[in-house]
């Protein structure tokens, strides 16, 4: 994790997975700020010399202990948040990706506190995380490509 995670110098680079088992996709409330609570996709920051796809992987094996293989990128998606003085407190690009699921059962723990299955019609009810409506749909169509592959 870098050491300017918050008021950073530069964007922060992340990445996320959703991941597609049966025609659902899996989210987890975030155990941490920023966006406690808030449903999201398991993600967290690249590391030095890991791929974007590996990163995912990765943050989705060590958040809840799912496996899962890729299956597309996702448009990027930009994090900006400014604190009452206006100076920029987060700056994140998550490189959102869709993924089959392989095996495990997903657990929580600190970065997930909760887990969901969750249908098309599921995410109009949840609170999430901003511009994941958006990731979701480009998601299930990538799915549903894949699927007709």
């Amino acid at each position: 994790m870098t050491s300017d995670r918050f008021y950073p110098s530069r964007p922060i680079l992340a990445a996320s997975v959703a991941v597609i088992r049966d025609g659902r996709i899996l989210l987890a409330a975030r155990g941490k700020p920023p966006s406690e609570g808030l449903y999201s996709l398991p993600g967290g920051m690249v590391e030095t010399g890991e791929s974007l796809g590996e990163a995912a992987l990765r943050e989705l094996r060590e958040e809840v202990g799912v496996e899962a293989e890729l299956i597309g990128l996702i448009a990027p998606v930009e994090f900006i948040e400014r604190d009452e003085q206006g100076h920029i407190k987060h700056h994140v690009v998550i490189a959102a990706h869709a993924a089959r699921w392989v095996s495990g059962e997903p657990q929580t723990g600190p970065e997930a506190k909760d887990i969901r299955w969750v249908t098309e019609r599921d995410i109009a009810d949840l609170p999430m995380t901003a511009g994941l409506a958006g990731v979701l749909e480009q998601a299930f169509r990538i799915a549903r490509e894949d699927a007709g592959a």
